[in-house]
């Protein structure tokens, strides 16, 4: 059974100020950058090539693989790389790596035309969400084991942290991205998104030049708990040689976190538990994929998106993911998803007025805001639900799988947000009312499974 226990505020914020809280924030920035790379960026420079909406929505499939990285994640776990492993550890060689891909695909992206080479362009942007979503396995588990197991109040504020460490690597390199093109064009560079692509890969440099600060911990039994698996799983087989080796090491690699997992819950708590995962944040994946679309056809400039939307937002994100840990930890982890759903279906409707009403910096402020608190409400919540059922044994594993499964929602279905616009003839209002109504289905499903989840909260 999993207890979380009620703090005062002084004794919250304590919490944050621990040493490891800054290294939990770097990690999650590590995470949260690339997807200014294939995210805002990417859509944002498709759109002033004049490519469709409905093209530039599909060109989001490549965050697909995010929804899958939980395949490869016992991998992961299990393989070392040469000569990083030893120099850096474990997990920091593994992000290195993955790092040096991402370098290599922005130096090749600022080489070609984006009209005549789309295919090529796509490819890389699916080569840098496959190096990214790598990475975040690693970085997952590295920030749950920076905390101990027993550590319940640690491991709430390290779900903030890692929150704010995300959107502060989106939102703070989404700054850069979208100044530094602006500026770039402005001084007449006529490739300049291209230009700014070698400036992101600097901040690539300096990230990983802070992950040195960012320990290992001390190796747990964890590789010879999967041995041991291994070895039961051969013995069973009866005879042994590679061929059944090589069954076993599969079977134990990828079966046993899946096993846990149902056996854990129960089989009806396990799906209930996958379709609530899966369905809430599609609503916020939809108007997430198609804002920046919608801000330019609105008429705000780059540099308006930058303020409003970044600047701010992160500002925003940052102050009220600190209060939404402390939220989790005070009101629990299931009221927090339920206030965090109705939230951001509600801030979905201020993106309606500003549709309906026309170009308004005081509404677009208003409403991006808003949508920054929901955001953060239900990212941290959300982190911290799923952080509880993992099972510490497969705790890698576990997270990537239940991770992915959320961004299958985010990134699957919300591919075809810009066809669903064009669809309503380009009527944003509706489009944004839809988005608010997305979140139903998954606050249904919690609220049939919310007594029977092995969660006790005081």
């Amino acid at each position: 059974m999993i207890e979380i226990k009620k703090q005062s505020l002084s004794e919250t914020f304590s919490i944050y100020f621990d040493r490891r809280m800054l290294r939990i924030l770097l990690l999650g920035a590590i995470s949260g950058f690339p997807w200014v790379l294939i995210g805002s960026s990417l859509s944002l420079w498709l759109k002033e090539e004049g490519l469709s909406r409905s093209t530039i929505g599909w060109a989001g499939l490549i965050f697909a693989v995010y929804a899958f990285n939980y395949l490869w994640a016992p991998l992961i776990d299990r393989l070392q790389i040469p000569l990083l492993t030893k120099k850096l550890g474990h997990r920091r060689a593994w992000i290195v790596l993955m790092q040096i891909m991402i370098l290599i695909c922005l130096a090749v992206w600022s080489v070609i035309n984006p009209i005549e080479n789309l295919t090529l362009l796509i490819t890389i942007g699916l080569i840098i969400a496959i190096a990214s979503a790598t990475q975040d396995i690693t970085v997952d588990a590295l920030r749950i084991e920076q905390i101990g197991e027993n550590e319940s109040k640690s491991m709430a504020a390290g779900a903030a942290m890692a929150v704010v460490g995300w959107w502060s690597g989106y939102k703070l390199g989404g700054v850069i991205a979208l100044f530094t093109a602006q500026h770039f064009e402005n001084i007449g560079i006529v490739n300049y998104w291209q230009s700014t692509f070698l400036i992101l890969g600097i901040v690539v440099i300096l990230m990983n030049i802070g992950l040195i600060f960012v320990h290992e911990p001390i190796l747990t039994n964890r590789q010879s708990k999967q041995r041991e698996t291994d070895r039961l799983i051969e013995s069973k087989l009866g005879s042994k040689n590679i061929i059944t080796r090589l069954i076993s090491w599969i079977s134990g690699t990828l079966g046993g976190p899946i096993i846990s997992f149902f056996k854990k819950n129960g089989f009806s708590i396990a799906v209930g538990i996958l379709s609530f995962v899966f369905l809430f944040k599609i609503g916020e994946a939809f108007l997430g994929r198609m804002s920046i679309v919608f801000y330019k056809e609105m008429g705000f400039s780059k540099s308006d998106i930058a303020i409003y939307s970044k600047t701010l937002g992160w500002v925003t994100t940052v102050v009220f993911t600190l209060l939404g840990g402390l939220f989790v930890i005070r009101s629990g982890v299931l009221k927090a998803m339920f206030f965090a759903g109705i939230l951001m279906a509600l801030t979905n409707l201020l993106f309606t007025a500003l549709a309906w009403s026309g170009k308004s910096d005081l509404l677009f402020a208003v409403a991006v805001i808003f949508d920054d608190i929901a955001a953060a409400f239900a990212t941290v919540a959300f982190v911290a639900f799923i952080s509880l059922l993992v099972d510490r044994t497969y705790t890698a594993t576990q997270y990537a799988l239940l991770a992915s499964i959320g961004t299958a929602g985010r990134t699957t279905l919300a591919s075809s947000s810009g066809a669903l616009v064009d669809w309503l003839n380009g009527d944003w209002g509706t489009f944004f009312i839809l988005t608010a109504i997305m979140v139903i289905p998954s606050l249904i499903c919690l609220w049939f499974i919310k007594d029977k989840l092995k969660l006790r909260e005081k």
